[in-house]
């Protein structure tokens, strides 16, 4: 039974990834401590990360082969976020696991709040990669990566503006060249997190494997709701809302106390 649930989890992140290109991975955590049961917030984090990471690489290659990845800056981005992750995870292994997820809750509230607001198109296309584009690049995709290790997040919703910000390319080259940093990311969490053991093999892979088959929906079903995509990430934001409020109450005690 447990096996179902973790399947159906791992596809409704897929399919809401598929369907609205982003956030749903920062429900990956929650939907594994109260639904699918784990009881460590820790192994939950380092589970998450390492499905949110394959399953970023697996979209990557259909985004690359569509000519969106902008690969030059997206290697230096994950490369300086790589550290950043490394850095942000084994903090995030210190910190007590109910604090923890109390943050993290306030992270699934800047989630929503980011996927609400409106997204600029603009950029150039033929960006090139200069030295100070470079060391931009590295240093916000080194601060990005902290936040994303230390959460066990994907981080989409900050890699996206961090790469526009750092190298001004358009919002299609910055989402497909985001999944490079955020499976990069999400596998440096993981292999941290696995150090540890605090990863769950089972559970991850059934997870993967439910949000692949979730994903192939959501892209499936993305072009015949198209039109309605705001309207979308305006439920979805306030699911993240709610989760972020369920979470809030469950951790605030222990968190205050």
């Amino acid at each position: 039974m447990q096996s179902l649930i973790t399947l159906f989890c791992g596809s409704a992140v897929g399919f809401s990834l598929g369907l609205i290109g982003g956030g749903g991975s920062i429900l990956a955590v929650p939907l594994l401590l109260y639904v699918v049961g784990m009881k460590s917030p820790h192994a939950a984090i380092g589970t998450s990360a390492l499905a949110v990471g394959v399953n970023a690489l697996v979209n990557l290659i259909g985004h690359g082969r569509r000519g969106n990845v902008k690969w030059l800056c997206a290697a230096i981005f994950a490369a300086g976020g790589m550290l950043g992750a490394a850095a942000g995870s084994t903090l995030g292994k210190w910190v007590d696991g109910q604090k923890l997820l109390f943050l993290f809750a306030l992270v699934m509230i800047a989630v929503g709040i980011a996927m609400l607001r409106p997204r600029a198109g603009g950029g150039d296309p033929d960006v090139r990669v200069s030295r100070a584009v470079g060391v931009r690049l590295a240093g916000i995709g080194f601060l990005t990566g902290a936040i994303s290790g230390f959460f066990g997040i994907g981080g989409g919703f900050l890699i996206v503006p961090g790469i526009m910000l750092g190298s001004g390319m358009p919002i299609l080259n910055a989402i497909g060249s985001s999944l490079l940093s955020v499976g990069v990311f999400g596998l440096t969490t993981a292999a941290n997190y696995a150090l540890s053991g605090l990863i769950v093999w089972r559970i991850a892979i059934e997870f993967v494997a439910g949000g692949a088959v979730g994903g192939m929906l959501g892209i499936a079903m993305a072009s015949r709701f198209g039109g309605h995509r705001h309207t979308l990430r305006v439920v979805f934001a306030a699911v993240v809302f709610a989760v972020a409020a369920y979470m809030l109450i469950r951790t605030g005690r222990q968190f205050l106390g």
